[in-house]
């Protein structure tokens, strides 16, 4: 997913239960989903951050030398700026763009 192109608010916005109430028809379900999405979204930036960074790992096992690449600064600070997992995860729920559904069990046929 391209976190660049969200239209997520980078800080925190007051929010009406009401909304996410509707979306689900139940707030604590809309929670568990914004959760579970968050989670997922972290988990995807987590990976892509960790690759970028790999391209710039050095495996020398001096402890003296310390280098410090601008690039790899750059690309942290970028992550940084990026809007919380949180945020990201309710942003789609307002735009439908979380699919979820109920696992109910069904009884057994006698």
């Amino acid at each position: 997913m391209d976190y660049k192109k969200t239209k997520a608010p980078l800080t925190t916005v007051t929010r009406d239960l009401k909304d996410n109430d509707e979306k689900t028809g139940n707030i604590y379900e809309a929670v568990m989903v914004v959760a579970k999405r968050a989670n997922q979204i972290s988990v995807e930036m987590k990976q892509e951050l960790n690759q970028k960074l790999e391209e710039f790992a050095s495996y020398t096992d001096n402890l003296e030398e310390v280098f410090e690449n601008p690039e790899q600064i750059e690309i942290s600070k970028y992550f940084e700026r990026l809007p919380k997992p949180t945020l990201i995860a309710l942003q789609e729920l307002d735009e439908d763009n979380i699919y979820h559904r109920i696992n109910e069990e069904i009884p057994p046929a006698e």
